[in-house]
């Protein structure tokens, strides 16, 4: 009696280790990603050759967004973990975009003020 209950206990314990293991992503998703990685590195690159005028800062950031959010989606397993810790990801993002908008803001206001600086310190 005693050895079958041991058994079962640890059959039980098995059942609760395999169904712990975290996801296992296919190898082609990971290649995937890390081509459109690559891709979108290439992408960061030419867009440094280029002036998008005012546009310049929200393109590098926009192209940075789509990668972390790649890496975190897939390297990060987020895309198949609960729901909820997707809901923490994107609120971290959201606040992060509100911090740099403000950042951005306050650099708009006192840019006239640099500009006379730099032209006094020549």
């Amino acid at each position: 009696m005693m050895e079958s209950t041991v058994q079962a206990a640890s059959e039980n314990a098995l059942d609760d280790s395999v169904s712990s293991v975290a996801h296992v992503v296919p190898i082609r998703v990971l290649y995937s990603v890390f081509f459109a990685l690559m891709v979108l590195t290439a992408i960061t690159v030419a867009v440094s050759y280029f002036d998008f005028g005012v546009f310049n800062l929200w393109v590098a950031l926009g192209v940075a967004s789509i990668k972390t959010t790649l890496v975190a989606l897939y390297f990060m397993h987020l895309r198949y973990d609960h729901p909820f810790h997707a809901l923490i990801f994107v609120i971290g993002i959201a606040f992060l975009g509100l911090f740099l908008a403000i950042t951005m803001l306050d650099t708009v206001h006192y840019q006239p003020e640099i500009q006379r600086w730099q032209e006094h310190a020549r």
